[in-house]
């Protein structure tokens, strides 16, 4: 297994500036690299305290990269449908070449109604746009002369400058959330996959991940090396008490924040997506211990933490955990002790062992089976 840093913000000026708030997140990005972890991620929203504070993932992890040397950056994620893609795709092989070719691209279709109003854009358009924006940035940063003609952009012959670090072009992956086909035509595209496990029960977790695998194996990639990003609200302490008490208070403050700005849905319908007018009421419901306990947070003491992850492991394989560890306003220190303690205790035991070892043994202890869950995001 993999593990890095989700910096998602759930804070706005009333909580922390937001020259405090990057330069805290820059500080756990160079710690996150100083502590062995593979990537430091970030998101693209806007406008609300769920996320607005980076609108941009591009800009924070440009400047992450001048600050690090070895760890990935991934957008996760960057949306298509609110940028030209000879832009956008501009933008992310500039960043490629600035890290020295460490960025991996998450893409996805946005979710939240009032920015989708705010760019001017239907929601009914927004599987379009993300399709052909992916598409658009691939062939942008493959070839020359590129010509496209989609339904919402046309161009060419163009030839990208600068042309990507890694070619043909770094990793992609997408974002996908509660349907089933997104995850499947990631698969068909040899592309990465990014979940949020807590807005689904494990075991349509498992049946997602499992589509995803069998659709690259049917297209002819390998089932093995699509890579698939799940991310958690994270909080350790020494003290499992402590851990709960602390993530309890961050994840209901969290919350609040997500309340506000998925407040549109109540009178939103799209057909691209289907089932998301329940969102307000799935964050109002949200139980944050039913959470835990079911294995859609990894929140406790270092052992409690190695326990879950487990768990996560038996039942969706060797995946790359992110650990959202801002989450609720939480101070620089307590994010650090996070990272510390997992890198120190948690994470030894999930790196590729060598046969033979107590890690290999630790490593292949058997968890228990997915248990039945409900309950929405925390974050992400």
């Amino acid at each position: 297994m993999k593990f890095g840093i989700n910096l998602f913000p759930t804070i706005g000026p009333a909580d922390k500036s937001a020259v405090d708030h990057f330069d805290d997140a820059l500080r756990l990005a160079v710690l996150a690299e100083e502590l062995g972890f593979h990537h430091v991620k970030t998101v693209e929203h806007y406008f609300f305290d769920y996320g607005g504070y980076s609108p941009d993932p591009v800009t924070f992890l440009a400047a992450a990269a001048a600050r690090t040397r070895r760890i990935r950056l991934v957008t996760g994620a960057v949306i298509p449908a609110f940028t030209h893609p000879v832009k956008l795709a501009g933008q992310l092989a500039m960043l490629d070449n600035l890290s020295h070719g460490r960025l991996d691209v998450g893409f996805a279709r946005g979710f939240l109604p009032d920015e989708f109003a705010a760019f001017g854009i239907p929601m009914d358009e927004s599987r379009e746009r993300f399709e052909e924006g992916v598409e658009a940035c691939e062939r942008l940063w493959a070839g020359e002369d590129v010509v496209f003609s989609g339904r919402f952009h046309r161009f060419g012959p163009v030839t990208l400058l600068p042309r990507p670090a890694q070619r043909p072009y770094p990793k992609v992956l997408v974002a996908a959330s509660i349907t089933p086909e997104s995850c499947a035509a990631a698969g068909r595209a040899g592309r990465g996959l990014m979940l949020v496990p807590s807005i689904n029960k494990p075991e349509r977790t498992r049946e997602m991940i499992d589509l995803y695998r069998r659709s690259r194996a049917e297209a002819g990639h390998d089932p093995d090396a699509g890579e698939v990003h799940l991310s958690y609200s994270s909080y350790l302490h020494e003290d499992a008490g402590t851990a709960r008490e602390r993530g309890r208070r961050y994840s209901a403050y969290t919350n609040a924040k997500m309340v506000e700005a998925v407040s549109a849905w109540a009178h939103t319908r799209s057909g691209d997506y289907d089932g998301y007018q329940r969102i307000v009421a799935k964050v109002n419901s949200a139980n944050f211990d039913k959470q835990v306990d079911e294995g859609k947070a990894l929140v406790g003491s270092p052992e409690q933490v190695r326990a879950q992850l487990r768990q996560v492991r038996e039942w969706y394989g060797d995946c790359t955990v992110s650990l959202q560890v801002i989450s609720g306003n939480m101070p620089y220190e307590e994010s650090a002790r996070t990272m510390r303690l997992f890198a120190r205790e948690v994470m030894p035991g999930f790196t590729v062992p060598e046969p033979g070892t107590a890690q290999a043994a630790d490593a292949g202890a058997a968890p228990a089976s997915p248990a039945s869950a409900s309950g929405t995001v925390l974050t992400g």
